[in-house]
């Protein structure tokens, strides 16, 4: 998943990134009113966490499963959540944690899956500035919409937003693990657009740490983008943002000026 889920990926490249809240060089920006905020989960939504996955599983794998069995079980894990995600960037191809745990060739009781959550409960929570700018949005009558390239579930990612008291500010909600494609496909976006109820993707923002799978892919279903950078995931030159900022605070100052 965007940002929560992934590995880290290698070191951010480039550089020449805009300030704070500016435009971009290269989208001319078209004079439509923003009816729509879409933004990714992890890394967004959710400030960026890097977690190790191999120490994590090992973790679990002791407790449910055994010292002598533990490493076996948790490389396979390791391995299979590398192919999935391999699968996702390059095919664009959405899985689940079923799909994990059958490639790995290992039958979770309903406790280790508990365990895992609870794992990955100190990575999930809701960025402190999130709420209010959710509520300028309502204010401004704009909808409110998610886009999750995710392992998870619907119902954990909902009882995240419940948890951060942000799930009745948001309009629709699309993630990967239901609809089969991930990002940067067009049709996860498209599906997005579906959710919030607006069908001019002009009139769509969408906000991401990633330019590939966030910036790249709404840029091509015509989609304006803000780009919040997290020094983490890797660089991709083939997208430019319409913005940058370093804050969810920055965005409505950004709708502003459109």
């Amino acid at each position: 998943m965007s940002g929560a889920v992934e590995a880290a990926g290698a070191a951010y490249g480039g550089g020449g990134f805009i300030g704070s809240a500016r435009r971009g060089c290269c989208h001319k920006l078209r004079p439509v009113a923003v009816q729509a905020v879409i933004f990714d989960w992890g890394g967004t939504l959710t400030p960026w966490h890097t977690v190790d996955h191999e120490a994590m599983w090992s973790a679990l794998c002791t407790s449910h499963f055994g010292e002598l069995a533990s490493a076996s079980l948790a490389a396979a894990i390791v391995a299979a959540e590398a192919e999935l995600w391999q699968a996702a960037n390059q095919q664009h191809r959405g899985a689940t944690l079923a799909d994990l745990f059958a490639r790995a060739g290992v039958t979770p009781a309903e406790a280790f899956v508990a365990d895992y959550f609870a794992a990955w409960e100190p990575h999930t929570f809701t960025d402190p500035g999130a709420a209010g700018l959710l509520r300028e949005l309502r204010a401004r009558q704009i909808r409110v919409g998610v886009l999750s390239n995710t392992l998870w579930p619907r119902d954990r990612h909902e009882q995240i937003f419940v948890r951060d008291g942000i799930l009745d500010l948001i309009d629709g909600a699309v993630y990967s693990s239901e609809l089969g494609v991930t990002k940067p496909h067009q049709e996860a976006f498209r599906a997005a657009m579906a959710a919030v109820g607006v069908t001019n993707p002009a009139a769509c923002v969408f906000v991401g740490d990633r330019l590939y799978d966030d910036i790249y892919g709404a840029q091509g279903v015509g989609m304006r983008t803000v780009h919040i950078p997290n020094g983490v995931v890797p660089h991709f030159s083939g997208a430019t943002p319409d913005a940058v900022i370093h804050t969810l605070a920055e965005l409505t100052e950004v709708i502003d000026t459109w």
